[in-house]
């Protein structure tokens, strides 16, 4: 097997991958911001960490998973002042501040555990490290990379640059960025315009405040995960992760408090996540084009054509690389869920069936099976590709159907080959992608009554009671559910898909 390669977008090439402390890894991935409800955009990094997260444990290594909850709201984005997400919205819903963190951070829970992610290994708060935070910024003014002006502490970025390759992660030139970055309202005090602040002075009408050695203020959004990354996973960890959107500047200044603040490189491979689309667009409320997940699971947003379960979701995402776009649409999804349901179906099919013979009596057949299940370890080592290991899965796919429908024999393939195949199904499916089945494998009351028509329905057959036989099929068929007589006088049914 192949050792895991992972692309660095540091370095912009793939590396291998050499854990810090052998055996341990620590992940910082950037959380949520809790001012509203996750998005469709949202679900992307957060399947996509949770795949990775699965992968390294499968690999041995004790994984410190942190992500975050932005509940303090607070942002200097390249393009506007400094704004409280938080504030703004709980006057908007008329709630106290943390009442509305705890609403969306509950929503956001509840989202996750749709898709199947598994529970990080801690989750702070920002709100809960002001004092975390308090001592960056002392540290940052007392080496000389930060100033207070009027309460508020901004961070040097020229002198930074002077010393050290500002810029490198997301490719801004910093003689671009002094140039180019506009002047905002309320930050002429700033020494240069491409500062970013880390501490700010509260207006009196601001909710959100903590006291500081500069006075009644807030934290700046960049030293907020460079505080809890630090006090979790140490001055120097493994993996840190977000969305490609967050490359510039929230990771770009976080490198550079952290590098300051530990006199060392704060993180080893960075991973980022490429965008959703909608028709070639990228999500904003600009756009009109952002789909709150709970739209998306009750198909009730204007752009969807029908609801779209989360194992759907989870599975279209995953058909694609995690670096490369990803297009939204409802063919896409409609395609996915066909495709999710085809391959849950020959799966657990061919979990029911087992190998009958040592020997292979198909060398070619087993050849290609341990060919095709040997890939899918090494796809997953070349940075994570997903999208390459489902292509796998569905080349099996038609195999375990013709031995299901018996037109291949079980014993073509030997009994090794038979069980690692069900191994790594499993293994793939459940444990490392966190597939599972979301129609009637889920649905215990709809088995039970199933299994009670089926049963009612062979009683009617066998008292010659064709009338009543038919009835149950035609109307579950009216329901989108088919009843299939089997050869052996049993009865099979599926739900369809369109």
């Amino acid at each position: 097997m192949s050792s895991l390669k992972i692309y660095n977008s540091n370095s912009r090439k793939k590396e291998l991958f050499t854990s810090l402390t052998p055996g341990y890894v620590g992940m910082y991935v950037c959380g949520p911001t809790v001012s509203g409800e996750s998005h469709l955009g949202h679900a992307r990094p957060y399947i996509t960490f949770d795949v990775i997260f699965r992968y390294l444990k499968h690999l041995g290594y004790k994984v410190r998973y942190v992500r975050n909850i932005t509940d303090a709201g607070h942002f200097e984005e390249e393009g506007r002042e400094a704004e409280d997400k938080i504030s703004k919205k709980a006057v908007i819903e008329k709630l106290e501040p943390m009442e509305l963190v705890q609403k969306y951070t509950n929503l956001f829970h509840w989202a996750m555990e749709q898709f199947n992610t598994l529970r990080p290994t801690i989750e702070p708060t920002a709100t809960g490290h002001i004092v975390e935070q308090i001592g960056m910024i002392e540290k940052l003014i007392g080496e000389g990379f930060a100033y207070e002006i009027n309460g508020s502490v901004y961070f040097d970025v020229k002198k930074y640059a002077a010393q050290y390759d500002y810029g490198k992660l997301s490719g801004r030139v910093i003689d671009e960025l002094l140039e180019n970055t506009r002047e905002l309202s309320g930050q002429e005090e700033k020494r240069n315009s491409a500062d970013f602040a880390l501490w700010k002075a509260a207006a009196p009408e601001h909710i959100m405040r903590w006291q500081s050695p500069w006075g009644v203020g807030f934290p700046g959004w960049h030293i907020e995960c460079s505080a809890m990354a630090t006090k979790y996973l140490g001055k120097q960890f493994d993996i840190h992760g977000g969305g490609m959107d967050l490359l510039f500047p929230h990771h770009e200044s976080e490198i550079a408090q952290s590098t300051i603040c530990n006199h060392e490189t704060p993180v080893r491979y960075w991973i980022h996540n490429n965008m959703i689309t909608i028709k070639g667009k990228k999500m904003g409320k600009s756009y009109n084009n952002v789909i709150p997940l709970t739209e998306l699971f009750a198909g009730t947003h204007p752009l969807l054509e029908k609801a779209y379960h989360p194992m759907v979701v989870r599975f279209f995402i995953l058909q694609t690389q995690y670096r490369s776009t990803l297009d939204f649409g409802n063919e896409a999804l409609q395609a996915a869920e066909k495709g999710l349901k085809r391959l849950l179906e020959a799966y657990e099919n061919f979990q029911k069936i087992n190998g009958t013979n040592k020997v292979a009596q198909d060398e070619e057949l087993n050849s290609k099976i341990i060919k095709l299940v040997g890939g899918l370890d090494d796809f997953m080592n070349d940075d994570f590709n997903t999208a390459k290991v489902l292509a796998n899965l569905f080349e099996i796919v038609p195999v375990l159907n013709a031995i299901k429908d018996k037109t291949i024999a079980a014993d073509a393939l030997s009994i090794e080959t038979f069980d690692l195949l069900k191994k790594k199904m499993k293994l793939f499916i459940e444990d490392i992608l966190g597939l599972k089945n979301f129609t009637e494998a889920n649905n215990k009351k709809l088995i039970g009554a199933m299994e009670l028509l089926i049963e009612i329905r062979k009683e009617a057959k066998g008292k010659k009671d064709f009338f009543t036989s038919d009835k149950i099929r035609n109307q579950l068929n009216q329901l989108g559910i088919v009843l299939k007589d089997e050869k052996n006088g049993e009865m099979s049914w599926s739900i369809e898909t369109t």
